[in-house]
């Protein structure tokens, strides 16, 4: 049967070189102390924003504030913990410069599209022109900032989809924040009634609609504009305002279904395009023809 290895011996195999980084030898004592400190950034991290989550419900914080706050002090935290855990390693940050150099040509050949969204990410939680909570168009997608991560955004849609969407698109590109200042967002519905119909009960029957809607704001009131004389009809515009963008495909959908009962009921009619054909037959349309 083997015996176990004396103490000295298994001190002697932690302290073996494992590589030299800069001059320094990297130890197994080391490298197990590097991680060691890293787990304890990680922990340090995890009980300051758990700590701070009880200030956020005192003080009633903004849901944008408490996630930007948690990720910029995360990013710190971590930050201060590889930086000690380096200088522990024995590693200065001066005989990292080289391989900081060889991570600069790399950036600038391969991991360019990852430092600009993160730099982005960092720009979205500093500037917060968008931030969790938030309801968003930007490009073809259009739903609400579940997350602020290192590279991406995760946005829901009102399909209870998630889309990940890079960091950058929300710098370089145009976005849509119906959140950024007012939650409150004004929807039109368009409809068209037959030429000779009595504007003004039309305008009732509309302001009707719009006020016993459950999810339309009493201030501002809605409103309702005679926008034109069409081809085939009046054209009427009914505005309308929601306290959340998130309400706005059911609540046009049922109002929609509210003003076809009303038109019925006041006897309005919701005209179609009509079009004349006159039919011209060939013989009759050929010059010099005879009877």
């Amino acid at each position: 049967m083997q015996s176990p290895l004396p103490l000295d011996q298994i001190r002697t195999r932690f302290d073996e070189p494992l590589f030299i980084v800069g001059g320094t030898a990297v130890t197994v004592a080391s490298v197990i102390s590097f991680v060691v400190f890293v787990l304890a950034a990680y922990a340090a991290s995890w009980l300051v924003r758990r700590s701070l989550h009880r200030v956020y419900r005192r003080r009633e914080v903004d849901e944008g504030v408490q996630h930007a706050l948690d990720r910029l002090l995360h990013y710190a935290i971590i930050a201060l913990g590889a930086f000690v855990a380096l200088e522990n390693l024995g590693v200065s940050i001066t005989a990292l410069a080289g391989v900081g150099a060889i991570l600069a040509v790399g950036i600038g050949f391969g991991l360019q599209n990852i430092a600009q969204n993160f730099v982005s990410g960092l720009i979205l939680l500093l500037e917060r022109p968008v931030k969790k909570g938030d309801f968003v168009e930007v490009g073809e997608v259009r739903g609400t900032v579940r997350d602020i991560r290192a590279r991406a955004t995760v946005v829901t849609t009102l399909d209870n989809v998630d889309i990940i969407v890079p960091n950058g698109q929300f710098i370089t590109e145009p976005v849509t924040n119906e959140t950024y200042g007012d939650r409150r967002v004004r929807v039109r519905i368009a409809v068209g009634v037959a030429y000779g119909s009595d504007t003004e009960r039309v305008r009732r029957a509309l302001l009707r609609v719009a006020e016993a809607s459950p999810e339309v704001l009493a201030d501002p009131p809605p409103q309702v504009l005679f926008k034109d004389f069409g081809e085939s009809s009046l054209d009427f515009e009914l505005l309308a305002w929601l306290a959340d963008p998130r309400d706005e495909n059911p609540v046009l959908s049922q109002m929609r279904f509210a003003i076809d009962q009303a038109f019925r009921a006041e006897g309005i009619t919701i005209p179609f395009p009509q079009r004349d054909l006159h039919v011209r037959s060939r013989e009759q349309g050929m010059p010099g023809n005879r009877e």
